[in-house]
């Protein structure tokens, strides 16, 4: 423990036997700080009471015993004059120096060896400090420094530079820095905010985009529309289209109670594919009866039936027909009537049947009962009149086209479910053929709804020739990639069709004609009779290369070879033979 340091008293206590760390007061500094300096060391000294005189052995003789000749109270700073005789009680004094004390009477303590009473040795040692501070530099010192233990100062830490902080000062202009740094630092944050926000709806349109177009393709692939694939479902794509298909047909014949005649036409669902078509056939189609005959479509439905008619159709497209739907325009204006009309781009202007036959004849002028143009709405009897209308001098294709566009407008129009379907056709009250009842019909005219209404629905006519058979076009656009069949028409080495008009004015030379022609290897076409006899016979051919088997027919009829031209012929009919009066039929 470091003794107490006392920086105004000018003297040092502690500990009497440390003398070492004594300072004493010497002064001031230029800057009037106080300066010190350390008590010299000097040798105790000890006091001891004097003996009577007569008895002071050694000490008495001369002043020279013991310590060459000093007593014990010796002061170095004195001037060489004998100290005063020490008291034989005197105490302890560091100096050597004290004032007599009497016998009994304690001597207290002089740090600088001076009594109270002896003012010699007070003014010798006042020349002494004086001397000192005359001929000594007394430096600006502080207080000393009390050092720490040894033990504490090999524990202290030791600190490097680089482990201390400076404090700025602020100034004045620190709150300004602070201010535009916040802002500074702000606006950079709301770029960034806004560079990522412009970055995060990048990336979910992209995201949108990529779901939109994936999802597209996702149902074009699954509908069976996107060009090189299918799918497993649908068994859609070129893989499936070159194999075997499955299709569902039925044959509806539209009849015209009152202006009549018949319109025909295939329904066709393709349950492979997923899609529906309508194939219109015309009349003029070249069929073969039960007999083997040759025969038109429109005969056929008049003369056969329904039975024979699906069964020749079969035998000249290759197809399967599984059923027929005898469809008259009563019952059709009442179909369109319970689906709730229908809408039909029309292409023409169809007049009023009922302003025809006279019984509107009053008004001066009557509008049409159908007009041209785009979703039209159509009741039952208009759509009636616009299925089976044929304007003067048009050809059997056009209204064949608009028998085609009402059928499908009550398929968009129908219900998709089943027994919905079922209920309206149940709902026309019609006799149906045996070979398709009313809940066959119905749920097979439900699925073609659905084709309909979900655009895999379209319309095809049937190209046929002049003669009644079919082309190449027909072979390979309609029956053999919608109808999956195979044309039969008659090859080279078939029997020659001849088509037999009379025009004699004689019923029965029809009949002599038929028998020659049969027994001479030929078929027999019947073309009906001509509106007004004539004189001579006609014998013609459409093809280069039936004018030799014109020459052999007129022959064969007992008939010269000049009434052999080339000219239209029958349809159905290979040679063409309008029989004149000329004709006897007697050979």
């Amino acid at each position: 423990m470091n003794d107490r340091y006392d920086g105004y008293s000018g003297s040092y206590s502690g500990d009497a036997s440390n003398t070492s760390d004594q300072y004493e007061l010497v002064g001031y500094d230029e800057f009037g700080q106080p300066v010190y300096r350390q008590v010299p060391q000097q040798p105790p000294q000890y006091g001891y009471q004097q003996q009577p005189p007569g008895q002071g052995g050694q000490a008495d003789q001369g002043g020279q015993g013991g310590h060459g000749g000093q007593g014990y109270g010796y002061d170095p700073y004195a001037t060489g004059q004998q100290p005063p005789a020490p008291s034989y009680n005197n105490t302890y004094d560091p100096y050597g120096a004290g004032a007599p004390v009497q016998q009994g009477q304690p001597s207290s303590y002089d740090p600088y060896g001076t009594a109270a009473g002896t003012g010699q040795q007070q003014r010798v040692e006042q020349q002494r400090i004086e001397q000192q501070t005359a001929t000594a530099h007394i430096p600006a010192q502080a207080a000393p420094r009390t050092e720490p233990p040894a033990r504490e100062r090999d524990t202290a830490p030791e600190y490097r530079t680089e482990q201390f902080s400076f404090v700025e000062e602020p100034d004045e202009n620190s709150e300004d820095v602070i201010d535009w740094l916040k802002f500074t630092e702000s606006r950079t944050e709301r770029r960034e905010e806004a560079r990522r926000r412009g970055r995060s709806r990048v990336v979910a349109l992209v995201v949108v985009l990529v779901l939109c177009v994936t999802g597209g393709v996702g149902y074009l692939w699954y509908a069976g529309k996107l060009p090189g694939f299918g799918s497993t479902d649908s068994g859609k794509g070129p893989a499936d289209t070159a194999g075997p298909q499955n299709r569902d047909v039925i044959v509806v014949h539209l009849h015209n109670t009152k202006g009549g005649g018949t319109s025909t036409a295939l329904l066709v669902n393709n349950t492979t594919t997923k899609q529906g078509t309508t194939v219109l056939l015309p009349n003029s189609l070249a069929l073969t009866d039960d007999d083997g005959s040759p025969t038109t479509l429109g005969k056929s439905v008049g003369d056969d039936g329904s039975s024979g008619t699906r069964d020749a159709i079969d035998t000249v497209l290759g197809t399967n027909v599984e059923g027929t739907w005898r469809l008259d325009t009563p019952y059709l204006n009442n179909l369109v009537e319970l689906v709730g009309n229908i809408y039909v781009d029309t292409n023409t202007d169809v007049p009023d049947p009922a302003a025809k036959s006279g019984k509107k004849a009053s008004k001066k002028t009557t509008s049409p009962l159908v007009k041209k143009g785009r979703q039209q709405t159509l009741s039952g009897p208009m759509a009636v009149a616009y299925a089976t209308y044929r304007a003067p001098g048009e050809a059997e294709s056009a209204q064949l086209m608009r028998f085609g566009q009402v059928m499908q407008g009550v398929l968009n129009k129908l219900s998709s479910d089943p027994h919905d379907a079922t209920v309206t056709v149940q709902s026309l009250a019609q006799i149906l053929d045996p070979s398709l009842g009313d809940k066959d019909l119905g749920a097979f005219l439900a699925k073609l709804a659905d084709r309909a209404k979900g655009g895999d629905y379209k319309t095809a006519l049937l190209p046929v020739q002049q003669d009644g058979t079919l082309s190449e076009q027909a072979t390979g656009s309609v029956v053999k990639d919608v109808l999956g069949g195979t044309v039969k028409n008659p090859g080279k080495d078939a029997a020659v069709r001849v088509g037999i008009k009379n025009a004699t004015g004689v019923k029965d030379r029809t009949g002599k004609a038929r028998v020659t022609l049969i027994n001479g290897g030929y078929t027999f076409v019947d073309a009906g009779s001509g509106a007004a006899p004539q004189a001579a016979t006609q014998i013609t051919y459409s093809d280069a290369g039936r004018k030799q088997d014109a020459v052999e027919v007129a022959k064969t009829l007992g008939l010269p070879t000049s009434a052999v031209r080339k000219g239209t012929t029958e349809a159905n009919a290979d040679v063409s033979v309008v029989l004149g009066q000329d004709y006897t039929g007697g050979q």
